[in-house]
């Protein structure tokens, strides 16, 4: 099994997070703001992952550096479940349809660190969240996991575009992560 705690905590935040990438999609998550929870929680359900997250942090000033940290311990938690890449299939990609919305996810965990973010929301706000959040929030997980993410949606309602992101990227995620079943590092370099 592959199970990693990780905890973070700045003069902003306090995170703690539990993850299971080996899991069947028990999720716990509590930030202190809810939208944010209900993506998480489709992320790690459909991802298979079984994912406990606690989270403190300045929501009175905004959501910001709340969804921006747990981005990091997340990115922190998957880094250790990738170790030096051994084993796992390290590509995968998912196209999640939402009613009106389709969202687009292809991953190299391969350790570097990169993402590609295109779409719109049409407001300014997802729930209680600043759209622009949630770029940021994959930004962190990516470049602290070293994972390239290629992420594309499209829709009309930001909700439904917002959850199939979410979706696809736990779906792409969890097929990254698994068990190849080969040896050895998936690189012609022979490490990541």
């Amino acid at each position: 099994m592959r199970i990693v705690d990780v905890k973070r905590e700045t003069h902003e935040t306090k995170i703690a997070l539990k993850l299971n990438a080996d899991g069947t999609g028990k999720v716990t998550v509590e930030s202190g703001v809810p939208f944010f929870d209900h993506m998480l929680t489709a992320m790690a359900k459909h991802g298979g992952f079984d994912l406990s997250c606690t989270a403190k942090g300045d929501l009175s000033v905004d959501c910001h550096h709340t969804i921006e940290d747990i981005g990091i311990v997340l990115g922190d938690a998957m880094k250790q479940v990738m170790g030096d890449g051994t084993g796992i299939q390290r590509f995968a990609h998912a196209i999640i349809p939402m009613d009106e919305s389709i969202a687009t996810v292809v991953l190299d965990c391969g350790g570097r660190g990169y993402l590609v973010f295109t779409g719109t929301f049409g407001n300014k706000a997802v729930g209680t969240i600043p759209a622009d959040i949630f770029e940021h929030f994959f930004y962190s997980l990516c470049n602290r996991a070293g994972i390239t993410a290629h992420i594309a949606f499209t829709g009309k309602n930001d909700h439904h575009q917002c959850e199939a992101v979410f979706k696809a990227f736990g779906i792409a995620l969890g097929q990254a992560l698994s068990h190849s079943g080969k040896k050895g590092v998936p690189s012609t370099k022979g490490k990541f």
